[in-house]
């Protein structure tokens, strides 16, 4: 991947950065230089100290653009390169050439830069290999010709695509890094979400349930002042019960909320279904009652199993006392090989809702059913409003005579 673009503010630190180098470039090479550090091909003729500085200036102006246009920078050094080689190849320039090379190959937008310029040096140090081994007709001179200009040419290119290479597998870790940073957020957050889902559907099941019979006898006490002291007791002890049994539950959602996840929450804490025949035994209305029929073989479900086909009855029968006309509600659960299945039949309301409600029983239902890969249908079906779920299990160990066996439970 090519190397990022550069923003306003990098651009002129860099070029400034440059600049310091190109002008202590410059110093070194005017150093170098009068000390006589390069080469004369002719003992005859030498341009001077004066005219070897014309290729060392303008090759340390490109170097003041290596990283903001590395490739401009290294077309305009060339020229000077070749007109140094012409004069006397100088040690000085010969290194900041190698630069301007090493340069275009790391910072070049092109990212078969590198393999560009490693093509054209080393085609043009086996060019002056032969010159060499034939213009001096020397195998030895024609051998130190191609590695010096090797090590000047080809292996600053080497150097840079090897640099690059690794900054460029530094950078696919680091975005790896960063999509894996953002797939855990993103998990973390659909777990959080999962959770306050869970939540929110226990949290509704509890309340809607209890609260729901709490307002409906204390609504039934209030609007009929000439009850009778059995029927107040009854309705007083229905209030009580459901209160009381409400703050229970809540107080172990409160503990499990704060469990620090260092045990495994108690399965006896959850509802059970053997808690039905209460359960129904509670649903009660003046003119209203409840029974319950299990039939099939009762068998150990898993605890998600149980816990949401518990809470698809208690929604059930809350909604049956909101909304369900004179007469019974009717509870079928069966246990079926490989399922377990719920059905709550109940009188629909001529007028409709007895008691206001938020609507999300039927969503917090279909939710606990869907979880657990189950089918959940509500709607009227005659004159009764239906309830039906089936939630997967274990098939049983043997279910030969598991729809034999049918129990009743009558509020």
């Amino acid at each position: 991947m090519p190397p990022p673009a550069l923003t306003a503010a990098r651009r002129l630190t860099v070029t400034r950065q440059d600049t310091l180098i190109a002008v202590a470039a410059l110093a070194g090479g005017l150093l170098m230089l009068s000390v006589h550090g390069y080469a004369r091909w002719s003992d005859v003729w030498d341009p001077g100290v004066g005219w070897r500085a014309l290729p060392l200036v303008g090759m340390c102006a490109a170097m003041a653009f290596r990283r903001t246009a590395p490739l401009p920078a290294l077309a305009w050094a060339t020229p000077f390169n070749i007109l140094d080689l012409a004069m006397g190849m100088s040690f000085a320039v010969v290194v900041i050439y190698g630069d301007a090379l090493y340069a275009a190959a790391v910072y070049g937008r092109r990212r078969h830069v590198g393999e560009w310029l490693l093509g054209a040096t080393t085609a043009v140090t086996l060019v002056v290999m032969a010159v060499v081994g034939v213009g001096w007709h020397t195998f030895a001179g024609a051998v130190i010709a191609g590695a010096v200009a090797g090590v000047s040419w080809a292996m600053p290119v080497m150097t840079a695509m090897a640099v690059r290479e690794h900054r460029e597998k530094a950078e696919a870790q680091r975005l790896r890094a960063e999509q894996m940073a953002r797939l855990a957020e993103l998990d973390r957050r659909t777990a959080v979400a999962a959770e306050r889902a869970r939540m929110a559907r226990e949290l509704h099941d509890v309340i809607a349930n209890h609260l729901s019979a709490v307002a409906l006898h204390s609504s039934a006490v209030l609007k009929m002042p000439h009850l009778d002291r059995a029927d107040v007791q009854r309705s007083m002890e229905v209030i009580r019960d459901n209160s009381v049994r409400g703050l229970a539950e809540m107080r172990r959602m409160i503990g499990l909320l704060r469990d620090d996840g260092g045990e495994e929450p108690d399965p006896a804490a959850a509802p059970r279904l053997e808690e039905l025949d209460d359960l129904v035994a509670r649903t009660l209305r003046s003119d209203l009652d409840a029974r319950l029929t299990v039939a099939g073989r009762a068998r150990e479900l898993p605890a998600a199993v149980e816990l949401a086909a518990y809470r698809i009855v208690q929604e059930s029968l809350t909604n049956a006392l909101k909304h369900a006309g004179p007469g019974r509600a009717e509870v079928l659960l069966e246990h079926r090989p490989g399922s377990v299945a719920i059905t709550v039949r109940s009188p629909l309301g001529p007028d409709g809702s007895r008691l206001p409600g938020s609507g999300s029983g039927l969503v917090g239902m279909r939710e606990r059913a869907a979880v657990l890969d189950g089918t959940f249908a509500a709607g009227p079906e005659g004159a009764a409003w239906v309830v039906r779920a089936e939630l997967p299990t274990a098939p049983p160990a043997s279910d030969a005579d598991d729809t034999d066996r049918v129990r009743e439970t009558t509020a």
